[in-house]
């Protein structure tokens, strides 16, 4: 017989729970460090044999406590750069001096990335977009001068001596997110790690506290000296994160974003005509989330798979409604328009990611999402010809997927009918564009001739002509789906017949003689 139920528990001790949590974080660090244990030591008496210090720290030190194994290992030591290369020349597989004016140096050793950089201390000059670097000679020094006390822990080799002179471990098992000296100081020495304190926000899902919060406010024009292209690896890596949104509140919140994404924060004082219970930042807060609630498997694969995280598909849906803002208009009788803010959106995305420096491919990606993101709401109760579900899916081409999951988030209404409604509307398209993809050729759609076969049939060689007469092929493909040669044919001869070049010039008229 099952044993009866005791008193309800006494509410737990929070001392007690939290040397409860230590404890599960240091049993978490042994196993995720063991597959790389004997590595970590030999490579520590390799630099103590020198006369040097080796310690693993930062990234990797806070992830081991957290469970999760680091696919690059970062060391410290007070070995200078020339020393660092002799000793890792020695012991590795390959070396290499990219980081080498930070004090960094890298190595591989089998399937093992390493990188060694020197007790260092970086600060920008105000006008400066580049860090200041010089080096130090203690280990407790080097971590007074990072970031994050979560991430100023190391673990000293080959002793294996763990060193915590600012409590990150307590406070990463607590969930808070501290500096190690004054947020002010850390901020001053390096004022991305602002957007950093919003990333780990959103990676680690911990609690900010006040006072990083407050400085992060006072100093968020700091921010401004910072490359475009750190900047953009910071959000990136917020975006593709466990919990953006949070993150991304806390930018606006700060006022960060006002300086590195301010068409986010320009959405607050927006009303969306369609959910009017919410502005429309909360609205793109909300269609984020639900894009990331809806993205496949990592790995998942098929025509229209996104498996997550998908930056891409982030992006859009952060960012599918900043064209709002420009195009409202107040109506007659109390409504708003937004006429063509997907149109306007679109240029304003291609504008901002082009400025942060994302790549060419992201920003046409992104932008077209942007423009594409209302075409669905024409399809009304299935109303759409074959020749427009082909254009839908043409026009999408290789974004097909994102467009989908972005359309289906996109709906945030509290009215159960109408989002029920919009759901099995989509369901029916999406029902649709898979019988066209079995009938045809639907992810590639093109004429039933070639632009080879069109010079043939024509007698005409490149020019201009011969790709007018592939979008004429092409416009009836998609009107009529596939025609065949033999129709195709007979139209492009007919189309051939209409146009000036296929009829031959008539003959000028002689000149008339001299003094006639």
């Amino acid at each position: 017989m099952p044993t009866p139920a005791g008193p309800p528990a006494a509410p737990e001790d929070p001392t007690r729970a939290l040397e409860l949590a230590l404890e599960e974080a240091r049993g978490r660090a042994v196993r995720a460090l063991e597959p790389v244990m004997p590595l970590l030591v030999d490579l520590g008496r390799v630099f103590e044999r020198a006369g040097f210090e080796l310690s693993l720290v930062g990234g990797p030190v806070r992830d081991a406590f957290l469970g999760r194994r680091s696919a690059d290992l970062d060391f410290t030591t007070d070995a200078r750069p020339d020393d660092t290369v002799r000793l890792l020349r020695a012991w590795g597989d390959a070396h290499w001096e990219v980081g080498r004016d930070f004090g960094t140096i890298g190595a591989r050793k089998g399937d093992v990335v390493v990188e060694v950089t020197t007790y260092r201390s970086e600060s920008y000059d105000p006008a400066s977009r580049k860090p200041e670097v010089s080096y130090g000679d203690d280990l407790v020094g080097d971590l007074s001068r990072r970031d994050f006390t979560v991430n100023a822990m190391a673990l000293r080799l080959p002793s294996l001596d763990f060193a915590d002179p600012h409590d990150g471990l307590t406070d990463l098992a607590a969930g808070l997110l501290r500096t190690p000296g004054t947020a002010e100081r850390s901020f001053s020495d390096d004022p991305l790690r602002m957007m950093r304190a919003a990333r780990f926000a959103a990676q680690l899902r911990v609690r900010v506290a006040p006072e990083v919060v407050a400085a992060m406010a006072a100093m968020a024009d700091r921010i401004a000296i910072v490359s475009a292209e750190r900047v953009r690896t910071e959000l990136e890596k917020l975006l593709v994160a466990a919990d953006p949104v949070a993150g991304l509140r806390l930018l606006v919140e700060t006022g960060l974003a006002e300086h590195v994404l301010p068409e986010l924060p320009a959405l607050q004082l927006e009303i969306d005509e369609h959910h009017r219970h919410k502005d429309v930042y909360e609205h793109s807060l909300t269609v984020l989330q639900q894009a990331i609630d809806l993205e496949d498997a990592p790995g998942a694969q098929g025509p229209e798979a996104v498996p997550g995280p998908d930056l891409l598909l982030r992006l859009a849906a952060l960012l599918h409604d900043v064209g709002k803002p420009r195009t409202r208009r107040f109506e007659e009788g109390g409504g708003v328009s937004f006429h063509h803010h997907e149109v306007v959106g679109a240029k304003m995305v291609a504008k901002r990611l082009k400025a942060l420096r994302f790549d060419g491919d992201t920003v046409k990606a992104v932008a077209r999402l942007t423009e594409l993101h209302l075409r669905f709401h024409g399809y009304g109760d299935g109303e759409w010809t074959d020749s427009a579900v082909r254009r839908y899916v043409t026009d999408a081409g290789p974004l097909l997927g994102r467009l989908h999951k972005l359309t289906r988030s996109d709906c945030t209404t509290r009215n159960a009918r109408k989002a029920k409604r919009l759901s099995a509307a989509y369901d029916d398209l999406e029902a649709r564009i898979a019988r066209l993809r079995e009938q045809e050729e639907l992810d590639s759609i093109r004429p039933d001739l070639d632009g080879t076969q069109i010079m043939a049939l024509l007698g005409i060689g490149p020019s201009r002509t011969v790709g007018r007469a592939y979008q004429h092929l092409l416009g009836l493909r998609m009107e009529r789906g596939p025609l065949g040669p033999q129709e195709a044919e007979r139209e492009l001869r007919a189309w051939w017949a209409q146009q000036p070049e296929s009829r031959p010039a008539e003959p000028a008229e002689p000149a008339e003689p001299a003094g006639s």
